[in-house]
């Protein structure tokens, strides 16, 4: 047995197709019927007959004068309208009371007259010949009652599934129960023997399969009243409409002022509708008064939203005064980290990392450097006889006056206590030796000041050379080098230049 039979032959109480219906529908159908033979079959039911009535004398027809028989109804509404009138009352009052557990049989047939108001205005807007597509937006869910009615814990899960995910509804359905309501709504409304023009568009709704093209149009319309019903009943979610509105240009080349009039008239048609029927109308009401709404609460958001922008620009100014302060920070913290607190030269941090960058550059272009190392003569004498504080002072004019004379490529840093360094690039071992000469000479002539006595500086140096031609050497053997040429300088009466070379001559100055 296929999924929608089984469905169909559960033990619930399935929905069945009223008497009265059949008669209505049969009865319009004949080639020859009067509006009195349509009469005769609402007058049957007395309840149906007084809801004809009452609708037909409701504000909604603006009738000049009051309706008392339903033969006159019938020849000033017409026949159509009568029909669906009284189908709306007699369908809806007998599957009204259906209990479902979680599922609201009130709410449904609210969304289905909706539809069914959508659906015959649309059809009137395009001109369309079906005559019973009110009775089929109608019916166009009942598949859901049935499933629902049979599986209810399964169809829930349904219903969570669509609102967690975007998925259409009926692949949802197939998903679960292998098949979807528009199936099992169709085959419902055959069993009722009812015309192939509205169960077979009922199997199509969605416009999720192929649509034969005789069911095109009315699949469209379909469309467009179960959107417009949703978008009343449900979220009001605009898309909905913007929906409503690509249909209407797309199938019909219908857009402008007649999409939205017909819109609103949805709306306002319907509610009339419920009121001829005693139903509630729960959240329903004219786009107009939607847009008013939203109108109104832009209009209040507009006079806080410029006190946001305002506290905005308030804040982005902050923050950008804060981003500043960070980045004044960040380089005060690198300039710590990377320069010697007293004399303000580069540290022995920095000291290393110029050496590895230096010797990664002459290695790659060839070129070679040299590295002088010095450290200041007697610099214990003159902390004992002047203080440390005419020390520091001495360190930091000897700091002043080196800047002055080294190259701007030349690095200067303080390695610790008085020893400093010089990186010198693309110099040789001879220029090297003069760059030395004319350092020692600037640091002795200084002329330092301390408790009316002018401090005699001196200094010792060494240097050494790297050339990546003729030599491999690596960074701790070339400052080593430098080292102890620097030692020798001192042993040998200090103020003197001393040179170390790595096949083991050297030389002082």
């Amino acid at each position: 047995m296929s999924p929608v039979n089984e469905l169909l032959s559960c033990k619930i109480r399935l929905p069945t197709p009223p008497a009265i219906a059949i008669k209505i529908l049969d009865t319009v159908r004949m080639d020859s019927f009067t509006f009195e033979d349509l009469a005769r079959v609402i007058e049957s039911d007395p309840a149906l007959a007084a809801r004809v009535l009452k609708a037909a004398n409701s504000p909604y027809y603006h009738l000049s004068s009051k309706v008392s028989s339903i033969e006159k109804s019938v020849a000033i509404l017409g026949t159509h309208t009568v029909k669906n009138i009284a189908l709306s009352f007699v369908i809806c009052s007998e599957f009204q009371c259906e209990s479902y557990e979680t599922f609201d049989a009130t709410i449904f047939w609210r969304h289905a007259l909706s539809s069914a108001v959508a659906a015959q205005l649309t059809a009137t807007l395009v001109r369309a010949s079906n005559n019973d597509l009110f009775i089929t937006a109608l019916m166009q869910d009942i598949g859901i009652l049935v499933m629902h009615g049979c599986r209810p814990r399964d169809y829930q899960l349904v219903f969570n599934c669509k609102k967690e995910s975007n998925r259409p509804l009926p692949e949802i359905e197939r998903m679960i129960f292998a098949c979807d309501h528009q199936e099992v709504g169709a085959e419902l409304l055959k069993s009722w023997l009812l015309p192939e023009e509205i169960y077979e568009p009922v199997r199509y709704h969605h416009q999720d399969a192929q649509v034969p093209e005789k069911y095109r149009i009315t699949t469209a319309i379909l469309s467009i009243a179960r959107s417009l019903s949703s978008f009343y009943n449900g979220s009001e979610d605009v898309d909905k409409i913007r929906r409503v509105k690509q249909i209407f240009d797309a199938e019909f080349g219908i857009k402008g002022s007649a999409v939205d009039t017909l819109i609103e008239s949805v709306a306002t048609t319907t509610l009339e509708f419920f009121s001829a029927f005693e139903m509630a109308p729960g959240a329903l009401r004219p786009f107009s008064h939607i847009l008013q709404e939203a109108n109104s609460k832009l209009g209040e958001l507009y006079d806080s939203f410029e006190l946001q922008i305002i506290e905005l620009k308030q804040a982005k100014e902050k923050l950008e005064k804060q981003a500043r302060e960070l980045n004044m920070a960040n380089t005060r913290l690198r300039e710590m980290a990377s320069k010697d607190g007293l004399t303000g030269i580069l540290n022995y941090r920095s000291f290393q990392e110029a050496m590895d960058r230096e010797i990664i550059r002459s290695k790659r272009y060839g070129k070679g450097f040299s590295l002088i190392s010095f450290d200041v003569d007697n610099l214990k004498a003159i902390n004992t006889n002047y203080g440390h504080p005419v020390g520091d002072l001495v360190l930091v004019e000897i700091c002043r006056a080196v800047g002055k004379i080294i190259r701007a490529s030349d690095i200067f840093v303080r390695c610790g206590g008085d020893e400093f360094s010089i990186i010198m690039p693309e110099t040789d071992a001879d220029k090297v030796l003069i760059a030395a000469a004319h350092l020692r000479d600037c640091v002795e002539n200084l002329a330092i000041q301390a408790d009316n006595e002018i401090i005699d500086v001196k200094i010792s140096i060494g240097v050494s050379s790297f050339d990546p031609i003729v030599q491999t050497m690596d960074k701790k053997r070339l400052i080593l080098m430098a080292d102890k040429a620097l030692l020798r300088a001192k042993k040998n009466g200090k103020n003197q230049i001393s040179s170390f070379y790595p096949d083991g001559d050297d030389g002082n100055t």
